[in-house]
Order: structure tokens, then C-alpha cells, then sequence
């Protein structure tokens, strides 16, 4: 397939603003895609080479990039820092400059898809010393044979930056649709696609041997699941009603969520985003090895981070520390962590994911070796709202979060990438004003003025609707933010500046900059309310109306472990308006 057929389709899907339309043109794209290459397309589709687990990522930055549009396009460098200046897109500054070239390639041969595929893998494994030299010849060898269409899009590819707006979601619904009859077996290929983590794996396996064989594929050690997601609900009584009884109610730890893979001394740490960070750390497999009874297991657990010197908890933050590519040994002694281990979901070959909850916690019991810094989180079974309660307020005193509280009997399956009422979290109580923190993900910024100037003055933010796949607006944030957190944001951010609304932010705000929805923050506020412009809930509670967050205020915490597809989703922003309203109706005097 020649590279400049799936440019063809890549102009078509920039320009949409239509998520509908973007569907349709994937479905028409992954048609014409050979089988044997189908992975590699859907890759550089979602702008990678591998999936994120992995752990090989292009690492090519502008500066180099712009180095290899000097290299093949002749033009001086003063013109292309102004170019750059100009455009602030590498892409846009190679196809204009290379349209125009002082030297003209001779006997080049139209690309194939294979031929950028391989040599941005080639990129991406380089190495060592002169890794940078060698980076750039490869290059500038597919920048003089690309057409300036072909270079933009290659280069953005490799600075990290295609900006289509094309997710792992959006390749399922069209691999549903052309591999398994039509949508209605889009919950077969998510199945699929949650236990392997691996778009283009799970598109390839579709082409080869069609719904048979992705309904055949199984858990397996080195590819994450995607983590299970939890409700919310405000107090012990609407839980335990919710959850119909009898539950299993656990600590929530405020540390990073892991997922562990062991087979015989071999260990793999990813996170809740599926990214390889066993690198980080080295403690937390020496652990692992030495105490998990088992060949073979994918265990989840939370690490919480804690004083070396007082052995006392200390917030997730201070794990940033640990995000550190050198010195590793030294922020193991620094930022040491205890790990609470709370499901399994692999043990010897058996999936546990389809086994009740209560069965996977004997299992992990019976092969976790507790002892100093390895625990299995705190958990209660009960039925008593009274008792959830007081274990509630226990965690919140011992420097948690507050509890998930998990449904018990056969239906309490692992239901892997997705959210639903098996968990819930049971949080600080919402009262009038909101007293807990929501996630969500930037999808839109607006010039500062004065001491602002030149800077974002605010950010449009978004939650997420898991039924729609879409993010709609619930507040524009321009309170909470540090001079640092001014300076740094627009860098930041610019990765995922699109010049349009992206296909899946829906709003009715106009903001000067649109980004594509990635970055996603911790926000507070006072209160939630009903709104004219933001489409979070629209027409659920009101007609012609959305919620909003009322006085929002970013809280210092870039939740950097999340994807914008783990952020706090609508239903649970309507939920908690509901909670608010009902207390203030309660406060009322009759």
C-alpha cells in the first residue's frame, strides 16, 4: 500500500469535525489495508509505532526534526526558525519548504506504508552513541522521498504530534463494523481489546481470521488488561442499596495503581495507562520475585509512598519523584513505597477475570506473602451501613481516600476497561459545596491579558461520556494556577494543539486554542450547576441545559497517570449535582 493512499485518508480525517464521519472513513481506510500491514496502519493511525506498554517511543524532538528539513530541503535555517515561528507545526514547515526544494532527489520511488513504518521503527530503536546522527539520516532519507503531503504527516508522526484525533475507541467501532457484521459486536472486539491492550494486534487478528478469532484471543503475561473502573456514590446507605447487600469494602490507597506480571523471576510494572515502568522501580520487583507464591501472575496492587524515616503514608504526589530516568537507585532510598495488593487476574494459565470476586481474593491471599511493605489492602466484608461507615472514616484518619466498596456472588466478575456498579468509590462526603475533586481533561484554552499575557489565561475542560466516546465541556478553569504552572502550560499542551474542535469535545464554548483531549488535571470547585454552554448532562435534568462546575479551581495535581478516557465521566458529574441538591434540600427548612 503506498504511503501517499493513507495520506489521502489522513487529509480527510483532519478535516472532520464529525465523529460519525471519521468512523466511516477508518472503515473505508482499514478496508483497503492489506492484512499483513494492517497493525502497522492502524499504529501510525494513533501516531505510534508499538503499543504504549512496550515502551519505545519515536523521541524525535522539533529541533531535530527541523534539523532534517534544513538537510532535505536546502532552504537556510534562518528561514525555517521563522517558518517555525510562523507555524508552530514542524509538519506545516517541511510541506511548504519541501515543496520548493533547492536539490531535487533523483530517481526517488513512491513510498510504501512499510517503508515509513520501518524506517520510524528504525528511529525509534536507535541507540546509544551517534543515536542522534543516525536519527537524522534516516530521516532525511524518507524526507527526500516523500512527497511535502507525505512529509508532513511523517513528520508529525515523529515529533509525537499527528493530531488527528483518531482513539483506540474509534478503531474498535470500525473494526466492529467491518470485521464483525455491524456495531452490536463492538462489545466482542472491547472484550478483546481490554485483555491485550494492542490496537493494532487486535486489527490484525480481525483481518487474518475475522470475530472467530477475536472472540478466541486470551489473557497472556506481558500484555497489560486494562484496570477496572469504579462508580461513585455519596454515602453508606445508597451503597449498600446500590450494591445489593453483602460487599466487600476496601481502602482506597492514594498511590499509583500497578499492574503486575510475573513469570518464574521475570517481572513487568505497568501502570493504569498501560506504560512499562518496571524501570522505575527496581524495589517493587525484588518484592514481587520474593514474595508471589507463583510461576505465573498478573496481580494489581497500589503502591503507596511512604517516609523512609517514620514509615508514615505520604500523598501520590511524592511519587513523581520516582518518574526520574536516572539516579533510580537513589529515589528508591528517597521515596520508598509499601504495596497493597487487592485482585488478581491471571494465576499458572487460568483467567481469573470471570471468577467472583471472592475467589480471587482467596487465590491472592493464598499466594501473596505479607510481610514488611507487601500487604493485601484493608478490607471488610459487611452489609451494615452503620459499619461501612466507620470504616470509611477509619481509612480517611489512616491517610486514604476513603474506600471502594466491591459487589460479592457471581456477577462479580473483573470487568477489564470498563466502569460500572461491581465497584463503587465511596469518597469524602459531597455536601453543598464540592467538597471532592473530579478529573478532567483539557480540551481548550483562551488567551491570558494583563500580568497573563502570552500566556493561557484559562483552560476549557472537559469529562468524559464512556456511551458516546465523546468529551463534553464542564467548566473553563482559570484559578488555582502557579506562575510555574503558567509558564510551563502552553509547552505543555502544545503536542495537542489541532487547529479545530476535535471530532469528540462537544461544547458550546468558543476558545481561542483547541486541543486535542489528553491532559488531564485535578479540579475543585464550589458548587455544581445547571448551564446554558457546557454539554456535560445536557437536557438530562433540565431541557436546553448542561452541568457546570461553578467557581473551578485547579488544585496543583496534573494527573499524568491517566488517560483522558479514565477521567471523571458525566454520570458521575450528574450524580454528584444530584447528591448536592438533595443535601441542600435536606438543610432546607420545611
Amino acid at each position: 500500500m503506498l504511503f501517499s493512499q493513507l495520506v489521502e485518508y489522513y487529509e480527510k480525517i483532519e478535516a472532520t469535525t464529525s465523529r460519525i464521519e471519521m468512523t466511516n472513513l477508518l472503515v473505508d481506510l482499514l478496508k483497503k489495508s492489506p492484512p499483513d500491514i494492517i497493525d502497522k496502519i492502524v499504529y501510525l493511525t494513533v501516531g505510534e509505532i508499538y503499543p504504549p506498554f512496550i515502551g519505545i517511543e519515536l523521541g524525535v524532538a522539533d529541533k531535530l526534526a527541523l534539523r532534517t528539513i534544513k538537510i532535505a530541503s536546502g532552504r537556510s535555517e534562518k528561514l525555517i526558525r521563522e517558518e517555525y515561528s510562523r507555524l508552530g507545526d514542524v509538519g506545516l514547515v517541511g510541506e511548504k519548504l519541501l515543496q520548493t526544494r533547492s536539490q531535487i532527489t533523483l530517481h526517488t520511488r513512491e513510498l510504501t506504508v512499510s517503508d515509513v513504518y520501518h524506517s520510524l521503527e528504525k528511529i525509534a530503536k536507535t541507540s546509544g552513541e551517534g543515536a542522534m546522527e543516525t536519527k537524522v539520516q534516516i530521516l532525511v532519507g524518507l524526507l527526500s522521498s516523500a512527497t511535502p503531503k507525505e512529509a508532513k504527516y511523517i513528520l508529525r508522526i515523529v515529533t509525537g504530534k499527528l493530531r488527528l484525533g483518531v482513539a483506540d475507541m474509534t478503531i474498535l467501532d470500525a473494526l466492529a463494523i467491518l470485521y464483525g457484521g455491524g456495531k452490536e459486536t463492538r462489545e466482542i472486539f472491547e472484550r478483546a481489546y481490554n485483555i491485550t491492550s494492542d490496537i493494532g494486534y487486535i486489527a490484525k487478528i480481525a483481518a487474518l481470521e475475522g470475530l472467530e478469532g477475536i472472540k478466541n484471543i486470551k489473557i497472556s503475561i506481558g500484555r497489560p488488561v486494562r484496570p477496572m473502573l469504579a462508580e461513585r456514590l455519596s454515602s453508606a446507605e445508597e451503597i449498600i442499596s446500590k450494591i445489593g447487600g453483602k460487599c466487600l469494602a476496601e481502602y482506597k490507597y492514594d498511590g499509583e495503581r500497578m499492574q503486575i506480571h510475573k513469570k518464574d523471576l521475570d517481572v513487568m510494572i505497568f501502570s493504569r495507562r498501560q506504560e512499562n515502568i518496571t524501570s522505575q522501580y527496581p524495589d517493587v520487583v525484588k518484592l514481587v520475585q520474593e514474595n508471589i507464591l507463583a510461576d505465573e501472575a498478573i496481580l494489581e496492587c497500589e503502591a503507596v509512598a511512604i517516609d523512609p524515616e517514620t514509615y508514615e503514608t505520604l500523598p501520590f504526589q511524592e511519587l513523581m519523584h520516582r518518574k526520574r530516568k536516572h539516579e533510580i537507585e537513589k529515589a528508591v532510598e528517597e521515596y520508598p513505597v509499601n504495596l497493597y495488593f487487592f485482585d488478581i487476574l491471571y494465576l499458572d494459565g487460568r483467567d481469573l477475570t470471570l471468577e467472583p470476586l471472592e475467589e480471587r481474593r482467596r487465590t491472592l491471599e493464598r499466594i501473596v506473602k505479607t510481610g514488611d511493605r507487601i500487604y493485601l489492602s484493608k478490607a471488610i466484608s459487611t452489609d451494615n451501613p452503620l459499619e461501612l461507615e466507620k470504616f470509611f472514616h477509619e481509612a480517611i484518619e489512616n491517610g486514604c481516600e476513603g474506600l471502594v466498596v466491591k459487589s460479592l456472588g457471581k456477577e462479580a466478575i473483573y470487568r477489564a476497561g470498563a466502569r460500572g456498579w461491581l465497584w463503587i468509590k465511596y469518597k469524602r462526603d459531597y455536601k453543598s459545596e464540592m467538597i471532592d475533586t473530579v478529573d478532567l481533561v483539557v480540551v481548550g484554552a483562551f488567551y491570558g491579558r494583563g500580568r497573563r499575557s502570552g500566556k493561557y489565561g484559562a483552560l476549557l475542560m472537559a469529562a468524559y461520556d464512556p456511551e458516546k466516546d465523546v468529551f463534553p465541556s464542564v467548566c473553563k478553569v482559570g484559578s488555582g494556577f502557579t506562575d510555574e504552572d503558567l509558564e510551563k502550560l502552553p509547552a505543555l499542551l502544545e503536542p495537542y494543539k489541532i487547529p479545530h474542535r476535535h471530532a469528540r469535545v462537544i461544547t458550546g464554548v468558543e476558545t481561542d486554542v483547541w486541543f486535542e483531549p489528553r491532559l488531564v488535571l485535578e479540579i475543585i470547585g464550589a458548587e455544581i450547576t445547571l448551564s446554558p454552554i457546557h454539554r456535560a448532562g445536557w437536557n438530562l435534568i433540565k431541557e436546553e441545559s448542561g452541568l457546570a462546575i461553578r467557581f473551578p479551581r485547579f488544585t496543583g495535581r496534573y494527573r499524568l497517570d491517566k488517560s483522558p478516557e479514565d477521567c471523571t465521566t458525566v454520570d458521575e458529574i450528574i450524580k454528584m449535582y444530584r447528591s448536592q441538591l438533595k443535601k441542600i434540600m435536606e438543610a432546607s427548612p420545611t
